[in-house]
């Protein structure tokens, strides 16, 4: 889903709420993490708990350990690590041109659902134990789903964005006459669609992403946005025409083709739908943000600083898209999780655009600084494959080779996101490594094949799902499940069907804590790892990184599933750790790991019959803090 790219840093931009200066970028010395506001100090022994600590020169490995035991997440990375699993929508252009990788080319009249049945959506979501979306509200195609000022390439140009029923015939000639000048102004105006957005018969769920939304918030679901950085739409015209006849003599030459490239040459004939600002090589100068474009509805709440501004050295594209950050931002807000990958794809074909990371972040932490952005400063990360699964050893805490700010976090990670060894001693104390920071994991799979919908296509099984979600969640990472609408504006029953199922049988295995039964009891430690609570936890006595604890059932119970979690507000410690349970005569060790982080789930091929079960932490950063032990007997799905 991302590929590392290059980076330029951003000379300045500030806030301008009412006439507040422009604040200049902060140099390399005053970093986060080297003594900046967005991390505390380090004090020569003493070392405060901070989402991003540096790596000083002089550290010793002993030192740098210390450091990771004592970084922690943000309050808002807590939150998203709570809600477990996250539904991904990923419907737009090529739902309905049948792709998974668009061309930036297609004809706007393409998209035009039979109908949006966006409340049909939440309801599979939830069925499925989903507590957050996100929504694809632009793709590499660069077809957007919401009425931006800055590009025609949009769903104001399609269909879609009209409903004639009930119009008057007087109305339906304003609509054909504004979309007819509209149209013809296109080329030297990307605003021109904007302008005409509320000329004539309008269709009130035109506003995709914010039809979502509404949805969403309706339904009690977090929510979440992609906006893809690679933008086909934008690539200039003349290059692009260049790019379709080499792609067309490769094709006749009998090479193959990749999927973009096939979507480019099958759409050859036609120009890419934007402005041509993808790779262009336009100047770097100082940029106002928001633009205002003519007619612009913000004007007055700008000028009377009641919405704020920024200024930036931008070229043409990182200037569009820092727009298109402020409209998310600034109108659909609050945005909980902002997902950006890294693609760059056609720098093979000879272009590519050099992304502003530090102005995309400084822009996104200004307007809402808490969202969890992925590949962003304190953010998340990818799980390095697209089949859902983490690492057996999962670490939130990783490394990286420059500020964490200034780039995105996959070309920061020493051997990058799909490395087997993301955070151990080994990883954090190898030269290099400039910071740590708190950076979980996001293991992203669709239950489709393919991303988007296609018709011969077929869902996971409820079984593969649960296994999905014991290897994703049950490993320390937040699931991201994406489950495609189709063309009808429906997702499908038989996905439906999966969902409800696989979300059922993850509610009725671990929605019921077979130790919960003793809690009666005077057992101070039961009480404490079984309240649902990260701020209460066990711990070693007197400070020690090892040590065990034994809690016991109300009877003997069958189990075969161990779910065990850390108090991550607090970092994560635990390095190795294992699972006795008790035969009546002995301890049986039953199974062992590595890390536990937020949640650690231990699947038994067997279940096993014990009155107390023993957790013992066998190697830790620090004093550990086990905030939560569950037993639980698996429900397959039906």
């Amino acid at each position: 889903m991302g590929t590392p790219v290059g980076r330029r840093s951003v000379l300045a931009i500030g806030v301008g709420i009412a006439s507040l200066p422009l604040l200049p970028a902060a140099p390399a010395s005053a970093a986060p993490g080297k003594g900046s506001p967005d991390t505390a100090p380090l004090g020569k022994d003493r070392i405060t708990p901070a989402p991003q600590i540096a790596i000083d020169a002089s550290d010793t490995p002993d030192t740098i350990v210390r450091k990771a035991a004592h970084v922690v997440p943000r309050p808002s990375q807590v939150a998203w690590q709570q809600r477990e699993v996250t539904a991904f929508t990923h419907f737009g252009m090529n739902t309905f041109t049948d792709r998974e990788w668009g061309s930036g080319a297609e004809d706007e009249a393409t998209f035009d659902p039979s109908g949006m049945d966006a409340d049909q959506w939440m309801r599979a979501y939830k069925a499925a134990g989903a507590r957050q979306v996100m929504f694809t509200a632009k793709h590499h195609d660069g077809f957007v789903l919401f009425p931006t000022r800055y590009t025609n390439h949009s769903v104001i140009a399609s269909p879609w964005w009209i409903r004639t029923d009930g119009c008057t015939d007087a109305e339906r000639d304003a609509t054909a006459k504004a979309r007819a000048r509209a149209e013809a102004h296109r080329a030297d105006d990307p605003a021109a669609y904007w302008r005409a957005r509320n000329a004539g018969c309008r269709n009130p769920q035109g506003d995709i992403l914010g039809t979502y939304l509404k949805a969403a918030r309706k339904a009690g679901l977090r929510v979440g946005v992609y906006l893809s950085p690679a933008d086909g739409s934008e690539q200039p015209h003349a290059w692009h025409a260049q790019y379709v006849e080499k792609i067309r003599a490769k094709q006749a030459s009998g090479r193959q083709l990749s999927i973009e490239e096939q979507a480019t040459v099958d759409d050859g004939d036609r120009a890419p739908g934007g402005q041509g600002r993808y790779g262009s090589d336009s100047p770097v100068v100082r940029r106002t943000i928001p633009t205002l474009v003519p007619d612009d509805d913000r004007a007055a709440a700008l000028a009377a600083h009641r919405i704020p501004s920024f200024t930036v050295r931008a070229d043409d594209y990182n200037a569009y898209y820092l727009n298109q950050l402020y409209e998310l931002f600034t109108q659909y807000g609050p945005i909980d999780e902002l997902w950006l990958d890294g693609a760059n794809p056609w720098t093979d074909a000879g272009i590519t655009e050099k992304y502003d990371f530090t102005a995309w972040f400084r822009l996104i932490h200004a307007l809402s600084p808490d969202t969890v952005t992925f590949a962003g400063p304190q953010g998340t990360r990818w799980i390095g494959n697209e089949n859902g699964v983490g690492r057996t050893t999962e670490w939130s805490v990783t490394p990286a080779t420059a500020d964490p700010h200034t780039a995105h976090g996959e070309g920061l990670l020493p051997d990058g996101a799909s490395a087997t060894d993301i955070g151990s001693r080994d990883k954090i104390t190898a030269p290099g490594v400039e910071y740590l920071q708190w950076f979980p994991a996001e293991a992203d799979v669709s239950l489709r094949p393919g991303w988007f919908f296609h018709a011969d296509e077929k869902p996971k099984t409820p079984q593969q799902l649960l296994t999905i979600y014991e290897e994703s969640v049950g490993r320390n990472a937040v699931l991201l499940l994406n489950v495609p609408p189709g063309q009808d504006g429906r997702i499908a029953a038989q996905d439906v069907t999966s969902l409800t199922a696989f979300g059922d049988s993850v509610s009725a295995t671990y929605g019921h804590n077979l130790l919960t039964a003793g809690r009666g009891r005077r057992d101070p430690a039961l009480r404490t790892l079984t309240d649902g609570r990260l701020s209460t936890a066990w711990s070693p006595s007197g400070a020690a990184t090892t040590g065990a604890v034994t809690v016991r059932l109300s009877g003997t119970r069958a189990f075969d599933r161990i779910r065990l979690g850390e108090d991550i507000t607090r970092g994560q410690q635990v390095e190795e750790f294992a699972v006795d349970v008790w035969t009546g005569t002995a301890w049986q060790q039953t199974v062992a790991g590595t890390t536990i982080g937020y949640a650690r789930i231990l699947t038994l091929p067997e279940p096993v019959t014990a009155d107390r079960v023993r957790v013992r932490i066998l190697q830790a950063r620090t004093t550990p803090r086990l905030a939560s032990v569950s037993l639980h007997l698996n429900v397959p799905p039906a």
